[in-house]
């Protein structure tokens, strides 16, 4: 089976190139949008076939298929250019059998830098177009100077600044494109994200987003290893964070570069889901916590450090319900109320078979339980396989242990 796609813009009497033009000519079943349908009708052959694109795409694969006896070739119009987040990658994914050839015009996002004679290829891209936050989340936390996203209905320009104001990435200026390629209708805006959450924009859309920085102490540096004292604490014990240094230790131990998932079990401030977060924005951070009160000073803790898409989940970890959660792959348990070798167990049920789990043992004279000895008998009971514990002291604080284990 074979597909010819190609790409067209907003305009009313579209322009192709002769080769094109013959194909279409020749054309028996054609298929795209109802929107691309009402561009192109006028050059469609009067015996030739329709195929909407609409949801579930599953049906109109079948439709395809169907018409596979009576023509060889269907054609598609697709929005701007079919590989870039198009239509292309679909037949692709769902029909590698089929030869597929492309003629491509430009995308929403090549043309907004026209408009803004912007230069283009250090721009990192983004689609949003029936997706979730994660990858635009993942853009701002590697501190990215130009962004261009594709929108839909529900992840607007205005719901995208209002994301960017409420992290703290309040450097950027916001460059909306309004029904571009349409020559009558398109609009092109430059706005401070302010101004765009107050703003309705029509649709189709899209947006690059421009940090504007000072001469000096530019906001796109990463800080490695966040301050202590940037965090909000539970009740302002200072005792109830990871410090910074044993923080780093931890990550560095949960091999975070080359995991998907993390786990943080009593996350308390939040400081080692958010020092995760920052550092690999790739990860999905899933956070667990007992005490009521710790949920709003995570949401704090996040909104300081410009870490969005923490995953938070309030109550007893042996008891809330997992199955709907991210399996992980790096557990860190911070507390676990005496409840150590209950909360490993299940852990390890939702554990990647390459996982690891990463506990900080506190060595006190004050606590009669030693906590290592919660850990090795856990380990031991259920058939863990132990790394090298390391053992550090800072400051005037009691020693830590930072113990790691992983199935056999």
């Amino acid at each position: 089976m074979r597909f010819i796609i190609i790409g067209i813009a907003d305009r009313p009497k579209p322009w192709f190139m002769p080769e094109v033009l013959q194909i279409i000519s020749e054309g028996k079943v054609f298929s795209g949008g109802r929107r691309h349908h009402d561009i192109v009708a006028s050059l469609l052959p009067e015996a030739s076939a329709w195929i909407d694109i609409t949801v579930p795409l599953e049906a109109v694969f079948a439709q395809y298929r169907t018409v596979e006896a009576k023509t060889e070739t269907i054609i598609v119009f697709a929005s701007g250019d079919p590989l870039f987040f198009g239509f292309a990658n679909t037949i692709l994914r769902k029909m590698p059998e089929a030869e597929v050839t492309v003629y491509p015009s430009f995308n929403s996002l090549q043309m907004l830098a026209h408009r803004l004679l912007l230069p283009y290829h250090d721009m990192r891209i983004v689609s949003l177009t029936g997706r979730p936050w994660p990858e635009l989340d993942r853009a701002l936390m590697k501190r990215a100077a130009k962004i261009g996203i594709l929108t839909d209905h529900e992840h607007t320009p205005a719901a995208i600044a209002r994301r960017l104001l409420d992290y703290g990435y309040s450097y950027y200026v916001v460059h909306v494109g309004e029904r571009l390629g349409n020559p009558e209708l398109e609009k092109v805006s430059t706005l401070s994200l302010e101004e765009a959450t107050q703003r309705t924009f029509a649709t189709p859309n899209c947006l690059i987003l421009t940090a504007h920085l000072a001469p000096h102490g530019s906001p796109l540096s990463r800080p490695f290893g966040l301050p202590d004292g940037s965090f909000v604490l539970l009740d302002g014990r200072e005792k109830m964070i990871t410090k910074m240094p044993i923080r780093l230790l931890t990550l560095q131990a949960l091999d975070l570069p080359r995991r998907r998932v993390l786990w943080d079990i009593g996350f308390c401030t939040g400081s080692v889901s958010i020092e995760a977060r920052l550092q690999f924005p790739h990860l999905h951070v899933v956070a667990f916590e007992v005490r009521p009160e710790c949920e709003t000073i995570i949401h704090e803790n996040a909104r300081r450090h410009g870490t969005p898409g923490i995953e938070v989940h309030m109550g007893d970890f042996c008891s809330v319900d997992c199955d709907g959660i991210a399996a992980p792959d790096a557990v860190f348990i911070g507390g676990h109320g005496g409840h150590l070798k209950d909360i490993m167990a299940k852990a390890l049920r939702y554990l990647a078979p390459d996982g690891v789990i990463v506990f900080n043992s506190v060595t006190s004279p004050k606590v009669p339980t030693n906590s290592r000895e919660l850990w090795d008998d856990a380990c031991r009971e259920l058939g863990l396989l132990q790394e090298p514990p390391l053992r550090i002291q800072l400051n005037d604080y009691n020693p830590i242990e930072i113990l790691k284990c992983r199935a056999r």
